[in-house]
């Protein structure tokens, strides 16, 4: 029962990241929106997620997982009711970031959970079930968004998660257990101050990357000013007398190769989501839930689930390695596609979700078990931070050089007025939307458009394949030959209260 509701905690955070994409031509004539307000409705969401989430993993610690949880579901529920009832774009966008900030606190403490209520001989199937929901958030947005809008107006996305969450929080209170450090030294200020601020600005600069260029000014600024700021953050956790998360985990190598792992897959499956997404709706001509259903392929990865035993077998490195292999396999099947065929495409996406399946729940129970018990939620905290960072990255610079070689390819027809051209080298979508208003020269149009996609979709899936490669030779290289470092012991109990209580707090 407890599987469950975090399993629901987890899709529904998951479902919202995506869903408001397919609303956004109805948001922007209701609340006379502009494009860069659009893109924040977006943007906000994931910005405040990813900023918070290793702060959300320290409070989980301090005050109570479960209340960290709960927290973050009010809050949620909360963001969501307001994003239904918005009035204007400004109150929109702060919903929305209300609700990045709820998931912030909503993702970490899912697993940290799992980790304190499950015992070691189930934890590791209970994070291959939470891995595999997480996975279905992405996919099934598209799905459920498209039901709805087919049905409803654009706030019906947002009010499906009020009955859906208030049914968790009764539930959640009901059954799950506290835990939390009882001998926490106490929030550590400066360290959630440096980690909220360094990863907000490392992710602020990957989503703008695309749109102000990798060499901008502001973009540039954006990264440095983050890995700065993570710099200083790890500087100041090492010496710091009760930190955050403490420093001497990243040279254990069952901790720090596994977040490098995910980090390298969360990269590839990003990307591959958003140009296959593209692929269904503007090549294949799918609408969002014809599209929505063909991605559940990447439900592929519920067949890793017996073969889990065998990569177990191979060792911790071996197993990654060969995850990350079949990942890069995937990234190559998709690369070769035309745009005719979708068959392939498929089979590519299923076996990005065989090697996800194969290293998302190896990689977390890793992490997990390399955490000290007072530190799970932070250690949580690092799986989710790695997988939103890798995800940010992978639609930015595989976006970008979808985006290029795209543009670069595309042969628009003799004749076509400038700002029409200039509208088919922005997108796919656009070369569509000029197509419809060219009569019979739309069809050349169309053609040539969706053959440019498919070359940018095979740079990009190329690049993917090179990313999961080199991932995979560092893990059998370099982590499989470094001695194991110490296991970081637990500090010293100054009290007699449990850390995890039988009950809930009434």
């Amino acid at each position: 029962m407890i599987l469950a509701l975090l399993g629901m905690s987890l899709l529904v955070v998951g479902l919202d990241s995506l869903i408001i994409s397919l609303a956004l031509p109805s948001v922007q004539t209701d609340l006379d929106a502009t494009v860069g307000q659009l893109q924040w409705m977006i943007d906000a969401y994931t910005l405040l997620f990813g900023g918070l989430v290793m702060f959300a993993g320290g409070l989980g610690d301090r005050f109570g997982r479960r209340r960290t949880l709960l927290l973050g579901l009010t809050l949620f529920l909360a963001a969501s009711l307001g994003a239904a009832l918005s009035s204007t774009a400004e109150m929109l966008i702060a919903c929305r970031a209300g609700m990045g900030v709820g998931g912030a606190l909503i993702m970490p403490s899912t697993l940290a959970i799992i980790k304190h209520v499950f015992p070691a001989e189930e934890q590791k199937r209970a994070i291959f079930i939470w891995s595999t929901i997480g996975a279905l958030g992405t996919p099934l947005g598209p799905i459920v968004g498209g039901i709805l809008l087919d049905r409803f107006w654009w706030g019906s996305i947002f009010w499906i998660n009020v009955p859906v969450i208030a049914v968790i929080l009764v539930a959640a209170a009901a059954l799950i257990p506290e835990s939390r450090h009882e001998d926490h030294p106490g929030l550590d200020v400066v360290g959630a101050a440096l980690s909220v601020a360094g990863f907000g600005c490392l992710i602020f600069g990957v989503i703008e990357a695309p749109e102000h260029g990798w060499g901008a000014p502001r973009t540039i600024t954006l990264l440095v000013l983050g890995a700065v700021l993570l710099v200083a953050f790890v500087t100041w956790e090492s010496r710091a007398r009760g930190p955050m998360l403490n420093m001497s985990l990243m040279r254990v190598p069952a901790f720090g190769g596994p977040a490098a792992v995910i980090l390298v897959q969360t990269f590839v499956m990003g990307g591959t989501v958003f140009i296959i997404t593209q692929y269904l709706q503007f090549v294949q001509g799918h609408g969002p839930m014809e599209a929505g259903l063909r991605m559940l392929a990447i439900l592929a990865m519920v067949l890793a689930a017996p073969l889990i035993k065998l990569t177990e077998r191979l060792g911790l490195w071996a197993g990654l390695a060969l995850g990350l292999a079949v990942v890069a396999a995937a990234q190559l099947v998709i690369s070769t596609a035309g745009a005719e065929d979708e068959i392939q495409i498929l089979v590519g996406l299923g076996l990005l979700g065989l090697g996800l399946g194969l290293n998302l729940p190896t990689s977390t129970n890793s992490i997990l078990d390399a955490t000290p018990e007072h530190q799970s939620g932070a250690g949580s905290a690092v799986v989710d931070s790695a997988a939103q960072l890798g995800t940010a990255m992978g639609i930015a610079v595989v976006g970008s050089i979808l985006t290029t070689t795209y543009a670069d390819s595309l042969a628009t027809p003799p004749g076509l007025p400038d700002a029409a051209a200039e509208q088919a080298r922005d997108s796919v979508g656009g070369a569509h939307a000029v197509a419809a208003h060219l009569g019979d020269g739309g069809a050349r149009l169309v053609d040539a458009a969706n053959q440019a996609f498919t070359d940018g979709m095979g740079a990009a899936t190329l690049t993917g394949a090179g990313v999961a490669l080199a991932g995979a030779v560092l893990v059998l290289v370099g982590l499989s030959r470094r001695t194991p470092a110490p296991a970081v012991p637990e500090p010293p109990a100054t009290t007699t209260a449990p850390a995890l209580d039988p009950a809930p707090d009434r």
